[in-house]
C-alpha cells in the first residue's frame, strides 16, 4: 500500500540543513493580552513567520526547492505560480542563487505582492482570473521555454522546506499539545504533521479554511479531492479552489480536525492579532487565531500555536478590514 505521507522526518532535517546558511530560526512568542482573549486557560504560542525575509513563510520553501537543484538546472532557471507568497518565496531564493526566475500570478492579483516579485529581479507574468487558471499558465511556460517547474504545493522539496517550520516549534516548545494551521495547498499543515508524528506524536494538528475558499476542507470531509470550488476569501494565501494530489493524503490521514471560519471571523482575528501583537498580519494569518477561538472550549489548559504565516497584506485590503 502507498504511504499516504510524501516526505519523512529526515528530509525535514536535509532541508533545515539547506536552509541554514540563508535564514534565522523565526521567534515563537506568548502575549499575555492574546492569552487573555483567547480564554480557557489556553497558552497560546504565535510563530511569526512574518519576520522571515518577503514576511512569509514561502521563502522557505522556495529556498528548500532551489537549493535541492543542481547546476545545470539552476542554470536553465525555474517558474512558478503564485498569488503572491509562493513567488516571493522563489524570486528572494534566485535572487540569493543567481539563477533566472519566472513567476505567474492571476490578473489583479495583490500588486503590492506583484512589485516585491519584480524587485527581487524575477520576471512576473499576470495572466487567468484564479491561482489554477494562472498554475496552467506557468505548466505551458515550463514545457516551452524548458524551464524547471516549482510547483507551490506538489513538490516535495517545497512541503520539507515548509515542515522545517515546525522543526524549529518543537524545539522552542517541545510540549506544545495542539497547532493550527491555515490551509491553502497544504505544504504547512503535511509539514507540520510529519515533524509532529516523528518526534511529539501527542501533538494535535488542526487545518483552519475560509468559507469562502473551502475547497480541502470539501475534499476532506468527501474523502476525496474536489476541484472547480469558487474562491471568495480576502485572504490570498488560502484562496485555492481544489486539492492536490501530493498533500490531500496526508490531509485525510492525519489531521485531527478540520474547521471553517466565516470570513467576518478572519478579520476579526486579525484586527485582534495586530492589537495584542503590535505585528502585521496577512489574510491567512488569521485563520490559526479565528480557528482556536472556535475551539477554545475544547482546548481548555493546553499548550497551542498558531502560525503568523505572513505579513503581505496590501494597505487597501488592511484599510478595509480595519474599516470593516
Amino acid at each position: 500500500m502507498t504511504s499516504p505521507w510524501p516526505i519523512s522526518i529526515d528530509d525535514v532535517r536535509a532541508a533545515r540543513e539547506r536552509l541554514r546558511p540563508y535564514l534565522s530560526p523565526s521567534p515563537l512568542r506568548r502575549y499575555p493580552l492574546l492569552d487573555a482573549l483567547v480564554g480557557h486557560g489556553i497558552e497560546v504560542y504565535v510563530k511569526h513567520e512574518n519576520h522571515l525575509p518577503v514576511q512569509t513563510f514561502k521563502v522557505r520553501n522556495g529556498l528548500s526547492a532551489v537549493t535541492a537543484l543542481d547546476e545545470s538546472t539552476r542554470a536553465r532557471g525555474i517558474i512558478g505560480a503564485s498569488t503572491g507568497n509562493h513567488g516571493q518565496g522563489m524570486a528572494y531564493a534566485a535572487h540569493l542563487l543567481g539563477i533566472p526566475c519566472t513567476i505567474v500570478v492571476p490578473e489583479r492579483n495583490n500588486p503590492e505582492k506583484n512589485a516585491a516579485i519584480r524587485a527581487l529581479g524575477a520576471e512576473l507574468i499576470e495572466h487567468g482570473a484564479t491561482y489554477d487558471d494562472s498554475a496552467r499558465r506557468c505548466a505551458e511556460l515550463a514545457s516551452s521555454r524548458g524551464l524547471h517547474l516549482v510547483h507551490g504545493i506538489n513538490d516535495r522539496t517545497v512541503i520539507a522546506g515548509a515542515a522545517t517550520m515546525t522543526l524549529e516549534m518543537l524545539e522552542q516548545q517541545p510540549d506544545l499539545d495542539v497547532i493550527f494551521i491555515a490551509l491553502g495547498g497544504g505544504s504547512q499543515a503535511v509539514g507540520a504533521m510529519t515533524v509532529t508524528r516523528a518526534l511529539r506524536p501527542s501533538a494535535k494538528v488542526i487545518a483552519v479554511q475560509s468559507e469562502a475558499a473551502p475547497a480541502q476542507y470539501e475534499s476532506w470531509k468527501r474523502g476525496e479531492i474536489v476541484k472547480g470550488v469558487p474562491v471568495r476569501t480576502f485572504a490570498e494565501g488560502i484562496a485555492t479552489g481544489q486539492a492536490y494530489e501530493l498533500t490531500f493524503p496526508a490531509l485525510k490521514e492525519g489531521l485531527a480536525d478540520f474547521i471553517t471560519v466565516s470570513e467576518a471571523e478572519l478579520a476579526d482575528a486579525l484586527r485582534e492579532l495586530i492589537r495584542t501583537t503590535h505585528n502585521l498580519p496577512e489574510g491567512a494569518a488569521a485563520g490559526g487565531l479565528a480557528g482556536l477561538r472556535r475551539l477554545a472550549p475544547q482546548l481548555s489548559g493546553q499548550k497551542v500555536a498558531i502560525v503568523m504565516c505572513g505579513g503581505n497584506i496590501s494597505v487597501d485590503g488592511l484599510k478595509a478590514v480595519l474599516n470593516g
